[in-house]
């Protein structure tokens, strides 16, 4: 059994790049991808929760390595294509969501989501998908929301940056899935991490949310790893373009 499982999951001789991967959901992707055996760099703008993200990684006996840079900022883009070297699965986790009323977003507001929300996956993968589809093996994750679905809680241009994403998702897998190349969304509830802080911070709002979900709980980052695992290696090899649920029921309820 041992042996069967490893061939579904292991990911030795792979290398992942993670973005927004020093903490929340990023951070638990790359634990999981690097301790089922995959080297991994993770990419955030603070070296500092870097650094921490790194030796921790390690802690658990991962390769890992960091690149700081500001993905809202193209030039911050390019250097993380020139520096990160092949790579054999990106995830795109990093986001950021400006909560106002719609009426009440500018346009700086707009540009800075979409930047760092669709804009760099989609540079990232335009890089580095075709160089998977050459070597006929990769994989792709986008890290999605709810509001790629539905709208709720001032969703804004957050909503409509993540609904882009899964768009963006059925493209990519339509552009590289018959060459090996695997793309999908994962899309998580409501979850207790730094993204979502101010959210919690609203009285009452985090048992709202846990209400709303089936399983009765608020996800965490470490809902994701088996998740993870899963759409990195060899075993989602026939799963591509498609939204993964990871979310409790909140979708469905």
């Amino acid at each position: 059994m041992s042996d069967y499982l490893r061939e579904l999951f292991s990911l030795h001789g792979r290398r992942a790049l993670v973005t927004g991967g020093s903490s929340g959901i990023g951070y638990a992707i790359a634990e999981a991808i690097g301790r089922a055996g995959a080297e991994v760099v993770v990419v955030a703008r603070r070296q500092a929760e870097l650094d921490q993200a790194v030796a921790r990684l390690r802690d658990h006996g991962v390769t890992a390595s960091a690149i700081s840079a500001d993905l809202g900022d193209r030039a911050a883009v390019q250097r993380v294509c020139e520096s990160a070297g092949d790579i054999d699965i990106l995830v795109n986790d990093a986001g950021n969501n400006i909560r106002k009323p719609m009426a009440e977003l500018t346009v700086d507001d707009y540009e800075r989501t979409i930047a760092v929300n669709l804009t760099a996956p989609y540079l990232l993968g335009q890089h580095f998908g075709p160089r998977m589809a050459e070597r006929g093996w990769g994989r792709i994750m986008n890290v999605g929301s709810q509001q790629s679905i539905s709208a709720f809680g001032d969703s804004g241009v957050y909503g409509a940056s993540k609904a882009a994403l899964a768009g963006l998702t059925r493209s990519q897998a339509e552009a590289w899935s018959a060459r090996g190349v695997c793309v999908n969304t994962i899309m998580p509830g409501f979850v207790l991490t730094p993204l979502t802080e101010p959210a919690q911070a609203i009285p009452g709002r985090v048992e709202v949310m846990a209400a709303r979900h089936m399983a009765g709980r608020n996800g965490t980052p470490e809902d994701f790893a088996g998740a993870a695992v899963f759409l990195a290696g060899d075993a989602s090899a026939f799963v591509t373009g498609q939204l993964l649920f990871v979310d409790g029921g909140f979708s469905v309820h």
